[in-house]
C-alpha cells in the first residue's frame, strides 16, 4: 500500500510542478504543455485515488 501512496504524493507533486512552470513560461506553446502535463498527473492521481480506495474497501 505504500507504494501505491508513493505514487499518488509523486503524481500531485509532479502535477504542482508542472502547473508553477507553466505560470512562469513565456512561450504560448511552453504554458500549454505544462498544463497539459498537469492535467494528466492529476488524472493519474485520482486513478491512484480510487485504485487506493478500491484495495481499502476490500481490506
Amino acid at each position: 500500500m505504500t507504494g501505491f501512496q508513493a505514487k499518488l504524493e509523486r503524481f500531485e507533486s509532479l502535477a504542482t510542478e508542472c502547473e508553477m512552470i507553466a505560470h512562469r513560461a513565456v512561450g504560448g506553446g511552453d504554458r500549454e504543455l505544462y498544463l497539459r502535463l498537469s492535467e494528466r498527473y492529476r488524472a493519474q492521481a485520482a486513478d491512484m485515488r480510487a485504485l487506493i480506495a478500491t484495495i481499502d474497501a476490500a481490506a
